[in-house]
């Protein structure tokens, strides 16, 4: 408990947060790697907070852009047996122990989740965040995945078996943004804030200990 008790207490101020997931294998020269820097530099200058896991990577690339643009730049890390260290372009970070608190700062403080090319840590925030929507735990929360070449074999197995066998729905699918633009990216963010202007947005949350049991 008292990891949520930290997270909530240096988060509690942090409005229009977007969290950018991706690969920490991503390298410098990999244009995913600009890519990333790129949207979140776009995000700090519409005046989004940018929101990451902290370390290497997409994860340094998106911080980076939006420390270089004068926005806030979060990063929230997790101990793991092999070190992954911050990234230097962080104006506020966290560390966690636990995965599950982390990812609930994750969703507590964004409007929406951005995704870049990334393996099993960047699938599973990708699906954690779809299913918290499909059961209505979270609404009004674009999801936009970033590199159609990496994400078209996705959704055509998801389309092609999922949906053909009943398990998802058209609906589920349209919850679902993919572009090869930082521009568009910024875009689908900003034409959802009218429906975000109430907040994110957790229908049903876990109390808050740090305001006395009540939920925030």
């Amino acid at each position: 408990m008292g990891e949520f008790v930290t997270g909530f207490d240096e988060l509690a101020t942090l409005s229009r947060g977007i969290s950018i997931f991706g690969s920490a294998r991503t390298s410098k020269d990999d244009p995913d790697y600009a890519a990333a820097q790129e949207t979140a530099a776009l995000l700090a200058r519409a005046g989004f907070a940018v929101i990451t896991g902290g370390g290497p990577g997409i994860m340094e690339a998106a911080n980076r852009g939006a420390f270089d643009a004068g926005g806030l730049s979060i990063g929230c890390n997790i101990e793991l047996p092999f070190e992954q260290g911050s990234n230097p372009y962080l104006t506020k970070g966290l560390k966690f122990k636990y995965f599950f608190v982390r990812k609930m700062m994750f969703v507590k403080y964004s409007l929406g989740f951005i995704i870049f090319p990334g393996g099993f840590g960047t699938l599973d925030e990708l699906f954690e965040a779809l299913t918290l929507i499909q059961t209505q735990k979270i609404r009004n929360f674009p999801v936009v995945l970033f590199g159609s070449d990496y994400w078209n074999g996705l959704l055509n197995w998801i389309r092609d078996y999922a949906l053909r066998d009943g398990k998802v729905t058209e609906e589920d699918l349209r919850r679902l943004h993919l572009t090869d633009s930082p521009a568009e990216v910024v875009q689908i963010i900003v034409a959802s804030q009218s429906s975000l202007r109430m907040g994110n947005h957790l229908i049903s949350e876990i109390a808050d200990p740090s305001r006395g049991g009540e939920k925030p």
